[in-house]
C-alpha cells in the first residue's frame, strides 16, 4: 500500500501500446534500466507511460488558457501510477533540425558568449557597445545583411544545372530539376510559355536559356497535359519556377538530407565577401575577447574554448563571472565526449546520440533534483571508451537527489544499473510483460529472458575465420572535415567495421566520402584512362567499377505521417491490393487496385479521409484521437469493406501480424518474397499497416533492409550502414548480423560503421578512425583483421576489441 512517503514509483494496469496489464514498482533515488528486445514494450512503460502520466499531471497545474499553447501528449492507458515526482524526458528525437539550429543553440552556450562579448568584450575606440542580439547571426540584429548570416554565398551556372547540353528539356537537360510529376509540370509550363523544349539545350537562344535558369519571375500560365490512354487529365494553372530558384529554395528550405544534398550538387560555395564567412555585420567583428571575434571562438572546439577562456583569466567582474558561467557550462559537454564539438557545428550534422547528449549535459547544470530523468539510451553512437563518462554523469544525476530511469541495450550500462526492469519475453504480441523488476544480478534466475544471456555472458558466439577480400576500393587524399590526407581501402567480398571514438571521423569516410564516390562515379573520358576527382573530399578513387549497385541503409523514419506503413514502403501493399482487385467480387463491380488504396478517394471513408481516426478538438486540454464513428478504424467505406479475400477485408489483413500474414498469403510469390524478408529480419511481430510514426529506428532500419533483401539481386552490391545495431537489443544484433554475413556469403561487400564491440569482434576487417575526435581524430590508427587490431598500440578501440575476443 503506498503512503506519502512510499520510496516507490508504482505502475498498476498499464495498457500502453502492447503493454498486457502491467504492474510494476521500481524504486526512486536509483539508476532504473529498462532492457528488452526491440518492440518488446520497454519504451512503452518508460516513455508511453511514466513519462507521459508526470507530464499529464504537470499540465492539470497549468492554467486552462496556457495548456492550449503547450504541445502536450495525450493521456496514458494505465489503471493508477503512485509516487511519481515531475519528470525530464530526454528522447532520441530524429527529426531534422533547422540548418541554423547548432551545437551553440542546442546548450544555450551561444547565449553565454554573446553576453560575454558584449558586457566584457574589448570594443574598438569610440564605437558603441552593442546588445547581445548584436552577436547572433539568427537575428537582424547581427546577420551579416549579404549571406543573411549563413557565412556563404552560395552560386550556380549553366554547367552546374545543365550537364549534358546536347539533351533536349524535355530529355532532362535541366538536370537540376525534380523528378516525377514536379519536373513535368516544370516543362510542361516551359511548354505552355512557348519555349522550345524538344531541342538540343546548345541550339536554344542565349537569351533563353538565361531566362530559363536564373529568372525570378514566376508566371502562372495554363497548361493543357497531353492525354495518356484511358486517363483524362483536365487542365490547371501552372506557375514556373527557374532551375536557379528551385535549387536555391530547396538548399534553403527542406528539412530532407537528401534533397538537400541533390540541391547542393548543383552549388558552389564561398565564404561571403562582406563577412568573410563570420556570418555577422561589420559592427560585431570589430569586437574581441582575448584577442578573438566571437566567430572565432563559435569556431574552436571546446576543449580548445576551454583553453582560450583559462588563458584569459582575470580582467574585470563581469568578465571573470561570465568566463566561469562558460566553463561551468562547458564542462559537462566535454565530460560526455563531445568536447570535439565546435559551437557552429549545425545541428543537423549531429547524430540523435549526440543531440540528446547535449541535452543531457545541459540538465546537468540545472540543479534539479527530486526529478525522474527518462532517458533513451544515452549511449547510442558511443565508443566503449566514452560510456565510461557517460556512466559518471548518470552517477552524478542520481547523486544530486534524482531519480535517473533509462531505455538501454549497452550490457556495460545495464551491469551498472541498482535496479533491472525487463521486458518481454519478445515482441509485439508476444511481449508486453514484465519478466523481471529487480536488482541486476537477480536476472540469473529468470529464464525466460532475452537479456539474461548477454548480461551474464553465457554461451558467447564462436569465434570467425575472417575472410579473404576479393578486391579493393582504395581512396586516396580524403580531405574533409576533419578527415586530412587520410588513404583508406576498403576490401571488397567481406564485412568491414569501422571504428572510433564519436567525432574520429567515421560516419565522413563512409557515410560522406565513401558513399559520395560510389554514387557519383563518372566514366574515365577515355578506355584505360585513370579516375580523376571522383567527389568533393576525395582526390581519386580505385576499384570503383567491381561495384555494381550502393544501397545505404539508415535510420531515419520510412515515413512521417501514419499513412505511410510497413506494407505500404515495403510494397507489399501492392500485391495485396491487386489480390483483392482480382476476386469475384471487385470484378463484378468493376473494383479496381485503387479502390483499396485508403489514401485516396473511392474506397476509403471519407470521413476520417482513411486515417481511421478522428481528431476532437477540447478547447483548454490536448486534442485528442477517437476511432472514426463511421469506420471504427477500419479505414474504408462499408462498400469496399464488403469484398473480401478467404473470408478477411482489406482492413482485416492489414491487421495481420508479418507472422499470421505469411501464413494468409502462403502461394502467392510477390507477397511471401516480402513477408519472409520481413521475418528472416525479426519483424514477424509487426502489424502490416503499423503506422511509421509508431516504429522506432532500429525497426525502420530492418524495415529497409528487408525491402533490400526482397529484391531479385543483380552484380555485386556495395551495402553502407551506419550503426546498425543502434536502438537493437543484443538478440535483435543476432539476428541483423545473419543477415548482413548472408549478404557477403552471397557475393556481396558489407561495410559498417560500429560501436558495438560483439559486431566488430564477427568482421572480417577492421578500419579503425582516430586516436581522438575532432581535431585529434581523423587519422586511420588501425587496420587488418580484428585480431590484428585488438593488438594494435595507439588505438582506443584496442583494448575493448581484445575483450570482446576473448569472451567470443
Amino acid at each position: 500500500m503506498s503512503t506519502p512517503h512510499d520510496p516507490y514509483v508504482r505502475v498498476r494496469g498499464a495498457r500502453e501500446h502492447n503493454l498486457r496489464d502491467v504492474d510494476v514498482d521500481i524504486p526512486r533515488d536509483t539508476l532504473a534500466v529498462f532492457t528488452g528486445v526491440s518492440g518488446s514494450g520497454k519504451s512503452s512503460l518508460a516513455f508511453g507511460t511514466i513519462y507521459a502520466e508526470a507530464q499529464r499531471r504537470y499540465f492539470e497545474s497549468v492554467a486552462p488558457y496556457a495548456r492550449r499553447l503547450i504541445h502536450q501528449v495525450g493521456a496514458p492507458d494505465v489503471g493508477e501510477v503512485t509516487g511519481l515526482p515531475p519528470a525530464v524526458s530526454l528522447e532520441q528525437r530524429r527529426s531534422a533540425p533547422g540548418s541554423r539550429s547548432s551545437v551553440g543553440t542546442v546548450t544555450t552556450l551561444s547565449n553565454s558568449l554573446r553576453m560575454l562579448f558584449s558586457r566584457a568584450g574589448d570594443y574598438p575606440p569610440g564605437a558603441e557597445r552593442l546588445d547581445s542580439d548584436a552577436f547572433s547571426p539568427n537575428t537582424a540584429a547581427g546577420a551579416c545583411p549579404e549571406c543573411h548570416g549563413l557565412g556563404l554565398i552560395h552560386r550556380t551556372s549553366e554547367e552546374l544545372l545543365v550537364p549534358d547540353p546536347s539533351l533536349s528539356i524535355r530529355d532532362g537537360a535541366v538536370a537540376a530539376w525534380p523528378g516525377a510529376w514536379q519536373g513535368k509540370n516544370l516543362r510542361d509550363v516551359l511548354d505552355a510559355l512557348g519555349y522550345d523544349i524538344g531541342r538540343p539545350w546548345r541550339e536554344l537562344e542565349p537569351a533563353d536559356r538565361e531566362w530559363i535558369l536564373f529568372t525570378d519571375e514566376q508566371p502562372v500560365v495554363t497548361v493543357h497535359p497531353v492525354r495518356d490512354a484511358g486517363r483524362i487529365q483536365r487542365p490547371y494553372q501552372g506557375t514556373y519556377m527557374s532551375a536557379r530558384r528551385y535549387v536555391m529554395h530547396t538548399f534553403a528550405d527542406t528539412r530532407s538530407r537528401s534533397l538537400r544534398a541533390k540541391a547542393e550538387r548543383f552549388l558552389t560555395s564561398a565564404p561571403c565577401p562582406v563577412c568573410g564567412g563570420g556570418r555577422l555585420r561589420a559592427e560585431a567583428m570589430a569586437v574581441t575577447f582575448a584577442g578573438l571575434t566571437i566567430a572565432d571562438f563559435v569556431a574552436l572546439p571546446l576543449t580548445a574554448l576551454t583553453e582560450v577562456l583559462l588563458e584569459a583569466g582575470g580582467g574585470s567582474d563581469t568578465a571573470r563571472v561570465l568566463t566561469a558561467d562558460l566553463l561551468s557550462r562547458i564542462e559537462p559537454v566535454t565530460e560526455l565526449g563531445l568536447g570535439y564539438l565546435s559551437l557552429d557545428r549545425t545541428a543537423p550534422s549531429l547524430s540523435s546520440g549526440e543531440l540528446q547528449r547535449l541535452r543531457l549535459a545541459t540538465q546537468l547544470r540545472s540543479g534539479l533534483f527530486g526529478v525522474v530523468y527518462v532517458l533513451d539510451e544515452p549511449s547510442a553512437g558511443l565508443h566503449p571508451a566514452d560510456t565510461e563518462s557517460l556512466l559518471g554523469v548518470l552517477g552524478r544525476l542520481k547523486r544530486a537527489g534524482n531519480t535517473v530511469f533509462v531505455v538501454e541495450h549497452q550490457m556495460d550500462v545495464v551491469r551498472q544499473a541498482d535496479w533491472l526492469v525487463d521486458v518481454g519475453p519478445l515482441a509485439g504480441e508476444h511481449g508486453g510483460r514484465v519478466l523481471h523488476s529487480g536488482p541486476p544480478a537477480d536476472l540469473a534466475g529468470v529464464t525466460g529472458s532475452a537479456t539474461r544471456r548477454f548480461l551474464f555472458a553465457e554461451d558467447p558466439a564462436p569465434a570467425r575465420e575472417p575472410r579473404e577480400p576479393s578486391g579493393w576500393i582504395t581512396l586516396r587524399g580524403v580531405d574533409l572535415h576533419n578527415v586530412r590526407g587520410v588513404d583508406a581501402a576498403f576490401p571488397l567480398g567481406v564485412l568491414t567495421a569501422v571504428t572510433g571514438v564519436s567525432g574520429s571521423g567515421k560516419s565522413t569516410l563512409v557515410g560522406q566520402v565513401l558513399a559520395g564516390v560510389l554514387a557519383d562515379r563518372r566514366p574515365a573520358e577515355a578506355a584505360g584512362a585513370p579516375a580523376g576527382p571522383v567527389v568533393r573530399g576525395c582526390a581519386s578513387a580505385e576499384g570503383l567499377d567491381a561495384v555494381d549497385r550502393l544501397v545505404q541503409v539508415d535510420q531515419k523514419p520510412i515515413g512521417r505521417t501514419p499513412r505511410s506503413n510497413l506494407a505500404t514502403y515495403t510494397g507489399l501493399f501492392d500485391t495485396v491490393r491487386k489480390l483483392f482487385a482480382q476476386t469475384e467480387t471487385a470484378q463484378a463491380r468493376k473494383y479496381r487496385a485503387g479502390r483499396f488504396s485508403f489514401n485516396v478517394a473511392g474506397g476509403r471513408c471519407e470521413t476520417c479521409q482513411g486515417e481511421g481516426f478522428v481528431s476532437v478538438e477540447l478547447l483548454f486540454l490536448p486534442s485528442t484521437y477517437a476511432p472514426c464513428p463511421d469506420c471504427h478504424g477500419a479505414r474504408y467505406n462499408p462498400r469496399t469493406l464488403e469484398v473480401t479475400l478467404r473470408g478477411l477485408t482489406i482492413a482485416g489483413v492489414l491487421d495481420l501480424t508479418v507472422e499470421a500474414a505469411a501464413e494468409f498469403l502462403a502461394g502467392t510469390p510477390a507477397a511471401e518474397r516480402s513477408l519472409r524478408a520481413l521475418l528472416d529480419v525479426g519483424l514477424g511481430y509487426l502489424r502490416l499497416g503499423q503506422p511509421a510514426t509508431e516504429l522506432s529506428g532500429g525497426e525502420a532500419q530492418r524495415i529497409k533492409l528487408a525491402t533490400e533483401l526482397q529484391r531479385a539481386r543483380r552484380g555485386h552490391t556495395l551495402y553502407l550502414l551506419d550503426e546498425p545495431t543502434t536502438g537493437l537489443h543484443p538478440a535483435d544484433v543476432e539476428v541483423l548480423m545473419r543477415q548482413l554475413h548472408g549478404l557477403v556469403d552471397a557475393g556481396n561487400t558489407v561495410v559498417v560503421v560500429e560501436h558495438d564491440m560483439s559486431v566488430v569482434a564477427g568482421a572480417d576487417r577492421v578500419i579503425d578512425l582516430g586516436p581522438g575526435g575532432g581535431d585529434r581524430g581523423g587519422r586511420i590508427v588501425a587496420t587488418g583483421t580484428p585480431r590484428e587490431v585488438a593488438a594494435a598500440a595507439g588505438s582506443r578501440t584496442a583494448a575493448y576489441l581484445a575483450k570482446a575476443l576473448r569472451t567470443g
